[in-house]
């Protein structure tokens, strides 16, 4: 359970994707699973999902939830604004370790 989590969000939810005619994939994963979580803090938990157009393979929407995610928001949104491939966002590697290492993994998860 989180305890006064943020919520930030960018882009589309994948409802309002399909709704625009975008074939999509959500991808999702544990913040706290990220190396970088336990040295933000002990017991670190939160969320993270990105919204992927399958045709295009770029991301159209990213929501995160948990402490400090207000940080990682600008990344989705360069992301999203600029449509860049996921191929080419795979050689952005995050910062180790760091929260936002959670790019990668979402990545990971999506099978690049």
């Amino acid at each position: 359970m989180f305890t006064d989590p943020q919520v930030a969000t960018v882009g589309r939810t994948q409802a309002q994707a399909g709704a625009d005619g975008l074939d999509t994939r959500a991808v999702d994963d544990g913040i706290g699973s990220v190396a970088g979580a336990a040295l933000r803090a002990d017991g670190y938990t939160g969320h993270a999902r990105i919204i992927v157009d399958t045709a295009r393979r770029v991301i159209v929407g990213a929501t995160l939830v948990g402490p400090d995610v207000g940080a990682l928001i600008h990344a989705a949104t360069i992301a999203i604004v600029g449509e860049v491939p996921l191929e080419r966002l795979w050689h952005a590697v995050p910062a180790y370790p760091t929260v936002s290492e959670i790019w990668l993994r979402l990545l990971e998860a999506y099978g690049l």
